[in-house]
């Protein structure tokens, strides 16, 4: 399902919201470490409460509080009674991905993960904390620092039947073993013939955070979603985190799971029985009758948080987080485009040839004549990303335009 579009850039407020139903399928180094120093920022509730762990910075902390009060989600809001009601048990994101890892290795001695300080140390995020004192130093390996030997490493642990997490302690890293990944983990099993497979999962963090500069604040969606034989999937709550990174370990193909920076102290309930998400699957965050947007990872709160604007303006927007980054889920968007017929594309990735293009491209050639207006596409700018946080604010999108960019869709 290849896929392509254009959009605006913006700056991007940093907030936080938990106010969402995602519930659909059951069953934080010793490198580079101005990445880590700034893991925790903020804790936001189910209920949308949000705990501040700042380092002192009380402006900062004023500036997350007043957006926070001004996020929302669902159509119909929930009240924070009815969340704490709710079985099952709270977890930070970060804590989730550890989770479904963990359930994956008790499950099958075949899963291992390995990658910079994944071991002892945790991971630059602690997805990967306590698991090395559990499982040992030969099932969580801790590798030089050496992209392309581990990445490729992995790649060939995967061929001879193990089924390894490989993590980027940040995923602009992983551009140093894009030929592991394009020519090996992607296209081993075509140019095998089908001797192997490779079930194989890279993933680690990324996105713009606050202030990490241009090389730790790549997207690399755009790098990656050419590359045949590759599915990527990117979360965004903690119920999805967890269920994708089981399916992913599952999957018999080779998966990029994208993580965001500013998401991984996102707290949500979560089922106490086992579950998984489907890879290739949408979610419907949000139903509604007057436009289409589509959104993924740290997007879907901009987005949410544009939608209180929109709702008392009189609009009654669809929001659809579409998680699965190839292929697409051109049924559940199919479906809402039908219904709408119009469509908003909201991202963080980059303008020219991002996620964006190719969902543009796909929509048109599949939903051509469904179409009531030309598909708008909010993106990132094409420009490196600032240090100074005035500036990176403003090379992404800000909950503003997307409200301006529905009201003259819908006019």
């Amino acid at each position: 399902m290849a896929t392509i579009f254009q959009g605006l850039g913006g700056g991007a407020a940093t907030a936080l919201t938990n106010s969402f139903d995602s519930k659909k399928l059951l069953l934080p180094s010793t490198r580079r470490s101005h990445s880590e120093r700034k893991v925790s920022f903020s804790v936001v509730r189910s209920d949308g409460s949000v705990n501040l762990n700042l380092g002192g910075s009380s402006a900062r902390a004023r500036r997350v509080d007043q957006l926070i009060t001004n996020a929302v989600a669902t159509k119909a809001d929930s009240s924070a009674a009815s969340s704490t009601s709710k079985p099952g048990h709270e977890l930070l994101l970060f804590e989730a991905l550890r989770e479904g890892l963990e359930e994956e290795m008790d499950r099958d001695p075949h899963v291992c993960v390995m990658g910079e300080d994944v071991g002892h140390y945790g991971g630059s995020y602690k997805v990967t904390k306590g698991l090395a004192d559990k499982y040992g130093d030969l099932r969580v390996l801790d590798t030089p620092i050496a992209e392309n030997s581990f990445t490729g490493m992995g790649i060939g642990a995967a061929m001879t039947g193990l089924r390894p997490i490989i993590e980027g302690m940040n995923m602009g890293f992983l551009l140093l073993a894009f030929n592991q990944i394009s020519n090996n983990c992607g296209m081993l099993h075509y140019t095998s013939g089908g001797q192997f497979t490779i079930p194989v999962v890279i993933r680690g963090p990324g996105g713009v955070g606050r202030q990490l500069g241009a090389e730790h604040s790549q997207r690399l969606e755009s790098y990656f979603q050419s590359i045949p034989g590759i599915q990527m999937v990117a979360c965004s709550t903690p119920y999805n985190a967890k269920g994708l990174m089981k399916a992913a370990i599952r999957s018999e193909n080779p998966v990029i799971l994208f993580e965001h920076v500013l998401l991984y102290n996102l707290k949500e309930r979560i089922p106490d029985e086992e579950y998984i998400c489907n890879l290739e699957e949408a979610e419907m965050v949000r139903p509604g009758e007057h436009v289409t947007i589509l959104t993924y990872s740290r997007m879907r709160y901009h987005v949410m948080q544009a939608a209180k604007t929109l709702v008392n303006k009189g609009y009654d927007p669809e929001v659809i987080d579409i998680r699965s980054l190839k292929p697409f889920d051109l049924h559940t968007i199919g479906n809402s485009v039908k219904k709408t017929h119009r469509v908003l594309i909201v991202e963080e990735c980059m303008r020219t040839g991002g996620i964006g293009a190719s969902l543009t491209a796909a929509i048109t050639e599949n939903f051509h004549d469904y179409l009531d207006a030309p598909i708008v596409c909010l993106s990132s700018q094409d420009v490196p990303t600032p240090y100074a946080g005035t500036l990176e604010e403003w090379t992404v999108v800000q909950p503003a335009q997307i409200v301006t960019a529905v009201e003259q869709l819908c006019q």
